[in-house]
């Protein structure tokens, strides 16, 4: 999966690292002969490459990155509840992430852009949704499962930074877009007070948004 550049910084051994929109890290290392990155070197290359895309394998292996912030759960569904618009294909929104948690029985997970992906989650395993994959899930029997959502946050280190004998050296990081998509596997939908999802359902008895509605 292709990711833009949103920044770079510089890792502990002194080799260049790639801030991807999705919250993972790359290395972008220019040792001679064997990688030839002279670009990397320079401040005004480094620049020019931002919003770059780059191939990301992690977000191929659906590994959660480290920059992430944990925003919400959903409501635990079951067979019955679980709402219509995660049953079908939906893309989980930009610099946002989902995981799918079983809590019990078993429950299908279907991807079908980029790659194709199917596997069986069951209370001993969980599925991280990269950003912009096409997705839906589907209940096998009797299930009781949940979604957590995270946002992408570099707000503990952002941006271009380098030490040497100027100092450091520090741009700022272009923001992930949070449009296009569905956020976050509907999370547009969730009622902030009692956490379920608005899709022809009924809100939860006592919440204040559902009041008179």
């Amino acid at each position: 999966m292709e990711r833009a550049i949103t920044g770079f910084h510089v890792d502990e051994e002194g080799d260049w690292v790639a801030e991807l929109s999705c919250g993972h890290n790359q290395h972008v290392r220019h040792r001679p002969p064997f990688q030839l990155r002279q670009w990397v070197t320079e401040a005004d290359s480094r620049a020019e490459r931002i919003d770059a895309p780059l191939d990301c394998p992690l977000c191929d292996r659906a590994e959660l990155p480290d920059a992430v912030r944990f925003v919400r759960s959903s409501p635990e569904w079951n067979e019955q509840t679980i709402p219509a618009s995660l049953l079908r294909a939906h893309r989980v929104g930009d610099g946002t992430w989902g995981v799918v948690r079983v809590h019990e029985g078993e429950l299908r997970y279907s991807v079908s852009t980029p790659s194709t992906q199917d596997v069986v989650l069951d209370p001993h395993s969980e599925q991280a949704i990269p950003p912009g994959t096409q997705h839906h899930v589907e209940p096998l029997g009797p299930v009781r499962c949940s979604i957590d959502f995270f946002t992408v946050d570099r707000t503990g280190g952002v941006g271009e930074s380098s030490e040497g004998e100027g100092g450091n050296d520090r741009s700022t990081m272009r923001s992930p877009s949070d449009q296009g998509g569905d956020p976050a596997c509907w999370l547009g939908l969730t009622c902030p007070d009692c956490g379920i999802v608005v899709d022809g359902g009924v809100h939860r008895p006592g919440c204040q948004e559902g009041a008179g509605r």
